[in-house]
């Protein structure tokens, strides 16, 4: 075990970093820690997806930080702000540029939007069955991060974190044997049955397994009849696109932990996290889309609009691709989307800044190929993440355009909250530095149901039946891969 300290111009004292064994799959160590408090993981997909550079691994915040009852989002976004400063500025001494040297991972719900926008009702009409917070985030003083363009894997220490912690989480990141596996007994109703608690002294690797098979909570008809009125209000000019999205549902007993193992190897993707949220109760997100990157005041979001299956055959899937390539209606669909993120990313931004470098690009999936823009912009003086943040959420791409009036629509038809799903998962650390997903193909796993979620943008040109198919394609590798565990 090497130990050493990295140089990076800044405030603070430097960061301890302590170099362990390079691995590409993030489980190898995260098992060893996936059932303490506070258990996360924000996941490249490597070594199969090609866009993500690191992964990073946290447990036992300093501090966990969530809404209050009727706390506007600015308010709580202010005491974000105080947390970070409170763990104190750190630097980086040496070669390495870390993304993260302690500070807040954690996620921003959908419904966080409600707290930002007071045009909006207070929460959603059909309720959050779910009773999952609209926020949630830790304070982490160490973070375990591996970078897979180096190939290494590094323990960074703020040098707030004490050395017994230290000590003790080097220790248990170290230890050579996984965790038994204990196998539950077969299923013997449809009926979920709540919690099973881990073994003492430690939380053993468990099985998961669905009770019942995943169901939409709404009908086709009621679908069809939503698209429908979405036509009716771009019709009457209320808006150009709205992103509609159905929930499926199932039930479920044992670790999410190893469902999230299973997706992970069906769909690996660059945004994808895991995030512990007690019991056995979690958010697994396999999301291909970047929300917003702020890195030395620089500003880059990703945008996502416009999807195809792939193909069974090689040239079944270049046809697809080349039909969303080359499909007017869903570049206009992404358009719209570059178009509302300027206009959110300008309201921060250094005046003439806002760039669109690329447009309309293909990227590839398992289970789809995507349309993909990027939209970039120097952060204004004077302002941070946090303004950014609030200037910005939720991301366009799963709004609709205008954003206000889509998310109306969108409390008004679909038969569900959203809770987490199309919310952010992300990090903003003591330096400033922030990335953050936008939590498509996401799964909330809570009081022994698990959640998910597929939508699309619906314009004039939208037809019923098709976009029902989409929401499909986008979930359906995640049902079936649980489904067959």
């Amino acid at each position: 075990m090497a130990t050493q300290r990295h140089r990076q111009a800044g405030v603070g004292d430097p960061c301890t970093v302590v170099a362990l064994p390079y691995h590409a799959d993030p489980a190898h160590y995260f098992r060893h820690v996936c059932g303490e408090p506070g258990a996360v993981l924000l996941d490249s997909g490597r070594p199969t997806a090609a866009r993500g550079r690191y992964d990073i691994v946290s447990a036992w915040p300093v501090e966990t930080l969530e809404p209050a009852a009727g706390e506007s989002g600015a308010s709580f976004l202010g005491r974000l702000r105080r947390s970070v400063q409170a763990l104190g500025p750190a630097r980086l001494e040496g070669q390495h540029d870390l993304p993260f040297v302690g500070g807040l991972i954690g996620y921003l719900a959908y419904d966080f939007g409600r707290r930002l926008e007071d045009r909006l009702s207070a929460s959603p009409p059909s309720g959050d069955a779910t009773g999952t917070a609209d926020a949630r985030f830790g304070v982490y003083d160490w973070a375990l991060i591996s970078d897979h363009t180096l190939h290494t894997t590094l323990v960074l220490f703020h040098p707030r974190c004490p050395e017994s912690k230290r000590r003790r989480i080097v220790a248990t990141l170290n230890r050579a044997t996984p965790p038994p596996v204990r196998h539950l007994p077969p299923v013997e109703h449809p009926q979920p049955v709540g919690h099973i608690e881990p073994s003492a002294p430690e939380r053993t690797a468990r099985h998961f397994q669905l009770t019942s098979p995943f169901a939409p909570d709404m009908p086709r008809a009621a679908y069809r009849q939503a698209i429908a009125r979405v036509h009716q209000y771009i019709q009457a000019g209320d808006c150009y696109q709205v992103n509609f999205a159905q929930r499926f549902q199932a039930g479920y007993r044992g670790d999410p932990w190893a469902a999230y193992v299973a997706l992970r190897a069906a769909c690996p993707t660059p945004f994808a996290g895991y995030v512990s949220l007690g019991g056995d109760d979690a958010i697994l997100s396999l999301s291909p889309e970047r929300f917003l990157r702020l890195n030395d005041r620089q500003i880059e979001a990703r945008p996502i609009k416009g999807t195809r299956p792939r193909g069974a055959t090689l040239q079944a899937d270049e046809r697809e691709a080349r039909t969303l390539q080359e499909s007017t209606k869903d570049r206009a669909e992404n358009l719209m989307i570059v178009d509302l993120l300027r206009n959110d990313i300008g309201r921060v931004a250094r005046i003439g800044t806002v760039r669109v470098p690329e447009l309309f690009s293909l990227e590839s999936y398992p289970n789809v190929h995507h349309l993909v823009s990027s939209v970039t912009a120097e952060l204004a003086q004077g302002l941070d993440a946090f303004d950014l943040l609030a200037a910005s959420f939720p991301g366009g791409s799963i709004t609709g355009a205008p954003k206000l009036r889509a998310m109306q629509i969108i409390d008004e038809l679909e038969h569900h909250a959203r809770s987490v799903y199309c919310g952010s998962l992300l990090y903003i650390d003591v330096r400033g530095q922030m990335d953050s997903s936008i939590m498509i193909r996401s799964l909330l796993a809570r009081d022994g149901r698990i959640h998910c979620w597929g939508g699309g943008g619906i314009v004039m040109d939208s037809h019923w039946e098709s976009e029902y198919q989409e929401s499909l394609d986008k979930v359906k590798v995640l049902m079936r891969t649980l489904e067959a565990l």
